[in-house]
Formats: structure tokens, C-alpha cells, sequence
């Protein structure tokens, strides 16, 4: 278990947990204040947590107010990671992204892979008020719990829906071809329209349309 240096925010998970942190910070599972200072160091340190428990049923739970910087790559990673459930605050505009609907401007790469992998639930919109000093913008607590959709086939499919969507101005036929694939034939048998733009596929229709792509063959490094 990693847990930060004691705030208002985790003072009262300090004292729901009191007997288990006693018995956790005495054996090394827990160093309390401890800094991680990357998303990625963060995500390998809870691979390491994860294997390390084997069997053990119980879940990983994430409980964070999590910057702007780092909010959007952190919970895919978290997840993919194989975090059950995370608990977070964030600036209401990454919640907004992560609920999005297709089609709308808030819809992107970032929504497809967080509802592909888990509920995502916008739990209540928080004011500046709510915190000391107070910011510019309203905050949001979501609520993530894993429903992983993709198995070890989710950093493939972050790639793929990365540039698909970098190409969102063009039709799904064009943004197909300048990725090396005959669009025709992956969005017929899906009955996609291919003049439609890919911010307008669900994350549902990403996941078919990748695996299909993945079933003709991988397309050529366009990079």
C-alpha cells in the first residue's frame, strides 16, 4: 500500500485504517509521505504491489487529488495497472472529458480508453470554495471502478485510438488510409458510415473497429 503525507484529505483514511497502517507501517508496506515523482513510476510501483499479492482477493483502491498535469495519463495507467477502484478529485474539466459522450467536444482518446476500462461515475461538481487557497476553476469527484474491456491489448488499442482521433478533422475513411488500412473494408461489415469523423465512434465501436483492424493485419509504421 502507498499512501501520502497526512492532509485533510487523507486524515480521515488514516483513522478508518488506523490498525492496519500500524501493523503495515511496522512490516514496510507502507511509507507514509513517500513521493513518487512520476505517473509512470507510480503505475510500475503499483504493478510491483500487485504481483507481490498473488491470490490475495483484496482490491487496490486509489483515493487522490490528482493535479491537472498528470490526471488524464495516470488513470489509464492506474487501471491498466489493474487498480479495482479509484477515488479522485481533478479539475472538473478531465471529468468532464472522462464522461463524455461521443460526438460531443469534450469526446476524445482519453474518454474512449477510460470507459473501455472502467464506470466512470461524476459524483458531484466541487466550487472553489470547497478548497484553501481556492482556484480558478470548479473541481469534480469521480468515482472509477475497473471494468477492464481490454485485457493486455490496452496500451495497442491507446495507440491506435491515438491516431485515429489525430486524424478527427478527416472522415474515417481518410484518417483509416493515412494508417495504412483499407477503410472500406473495416467499416462495412460494422456498418459505420465511412464519411463519418472518428470523434463521432463510441468506445464501443473503437474496441470493434480495432480488433477488426487487428484481424486484416497490423498496418505499416507510419511514423
Amino acid at each position: 500500500m502507498w499512501l501520502p503525507e497526512r492532509t485533510a484529505l487523507s486524515n480521515p483514511l488514516y483513522k478508518s485504517l488506523a490498525t492496519r497502517l500500524a501493523d503495515d507501517v511496522r512490516e514496510g508496506r507502507v511509507k507514509p509521505g513517500e513521493r513518487l515523482p512520476t505517473h509512470r513510476e507510480l503505475a510500475a510501483h503499483l504493478h510491483t504491489i500487485r504481483s507481490a499479492a498473488g491470490s490475495d482477493p483484496r482490491p487496490v483502491k486509489l483515493v487522490a487529488n490528482l493535479p491537472y498535469n498528470i490526471a488524464s495519463p495516470l488513470v489509464i495507467e492506474l487501471l491498466i495497472a489493474g487498480v479495482d477502484l479509484l477515488a479522485f478529485t481533478v479539475q472538473k474539466e478531465v471529468a468532464d472529458r472522462l464522461r463524455a459522450q461521443a460526438g460531443s467536444d469534450d469526446y476524445g482518446p482519453l474518454t474512449v480508453m477510460a470507459q473501455l476500462l472502467a464506470n466512470v461515475e461524476v459524483l458531484r461538481t466541487l466550487p472553489p470554495q470547497a478548497f484553501w487557497p481556492a482556484p480558478k476553476i470548479d473541481s469534480a469527484l469521480v468515482r472509477m471502478t475497473r471494468n477492464d474491456q481490454l485485457g493486455p491489448d490496452a496500451p495497442t488499442v491507446g495507440r491506435f485510438v491515438q491516431k485515429l482521433f489525430a486524424a478527427r478533422r478527416k472522415t474515417l475513411r481518410k484518417a483509416l488510409s493515412q494508417m495504412g488500412y483499407d477503410g472500406e473494408s473495416l467499416l462495412k461489415p460494422l456498418g459505420i458510415d465511412p464519411q463519418l469523423r472518428p470523434e463521432r465512434l463510441t468506445p464501443a465501436q473503437c474496441l470493434a473497429l480495432y480488433r477488426l483492424a487487428q484481424e486484416q493485419g497490423p498496418a505499416p509504421d507510419s511514423d
